[in-house]
């Protein structure tokens, strides 16, 4: 494992983190013992940066993440998010200190500690992103000691300029792969410059760029390759990047064709 900076923290993270969505909910059945057995094995192979959300299985997730990084001595970075319970989800319940509060709390709670290393807003409302009410929030849970930095979790790389602009941003997540390159356009340069670590998620579209799906595939009723494949309950671009399961696996054999196996 390759390790690196992280922004313009101290924290030495593994270049390959582990997402944590599928150890929650939303992708079939995941029994307890093979959540526990992921991170495990990731941590064993030298992954140190673990990111996670309150909404992943309501807290399931988190309580899993919690439970391991206490049965080992070495430092793990956690980062989770919130915001996504605010129902309807819109950008004024972002604005609420005490709300937004809440949900920090029962993450404390989840994950078994007392501040919270990374805490990312959700992929909010697009207005959020450039709005003062949300920095004056997260400002004052960073004052109270519930969260040492915060970061943005975004689907557009206009929202992530509009919030790397902020002092205090330390990091911006984003879709990105080889289906999804907008971000290598212009975002990953700035945050460079300005020191605001990128962390990349859907890096594998949802398991089509492991090479293991074929058209004849099909995913369990509760696994959001099933029942967001069309946008139907979150934004499509986190099952399989939006991209067209048919169309995606065509490119996927193009790519086998160009790249080394090995």
């Amino acid at each position: 494992m390759k390790y690196r900076k992280f922004g313009s923290l101290d924290w030495n993270v593994s270049e390959i983190g582990l997402g944590c969505w599928q150890i929650g909910a939303d992708w079939g059945e995941v029994r307890e013992d093979k959540a526990k057995e992921v991170l495990k094995s990731s941590f064993e192979n030298g992954v140190n940066f673990f990111d996670t959300a309150d909404v992943y299985g309501m807290g399931r997730s988190e309580k899993f993440v919690g439970e391991f990084i206490k049965s080992v001595s070495e430092r793990i970075y956690v980062a989770t998010k919130a915001g996504r319970q605010i129902n309807p989800h819109v950008a004024e319940g972002y604005y609420n200190k005490e709300l937004m509060e809440s949900y920090v709390d029962q993450s404390l709670s989840n994950l078994n500690v007392e501040t919270i290393d990374l805490l990312q807003m959700h992929c909010p409302p697009t207005e959020v992103y450039s709005s003062d009410h949300t920095f004056d929030m997260l400002d004052h849970l960073v004052s109270k000691g519930k969260i040492q930095h915060y970061g943005f979790s975004v689907q557009t790389v206009d929202e992530a300029l509009a919030c790397i602009k902020r002092p205090n941003t330390k990091s911006i997540q984003v879709i990105f792969n080889i289906f999804r390159q907008k971000p290598a356009e212009k975002l990953f340069e700035i945050a460079k410059e300005k020191k605001v670590a990128i962390i990349v998620r859907v890096p594998l579209a949802s398991g089509l760029l492991t090479g293991k799906f074929s058209k004849d595939s099909s995913f369990a009723p509760d696994d959001h390759r099933n029942y967001n494949i069309n946008g139907d309950a979150f934004d499509v671009g986190e099952t399989f990047s939006g991209v067209n399961f048919n169309k995606a696996l065509d490119a996927v054999e193009d790519l086998k064709n160009i790249l080394p196996t090995e």
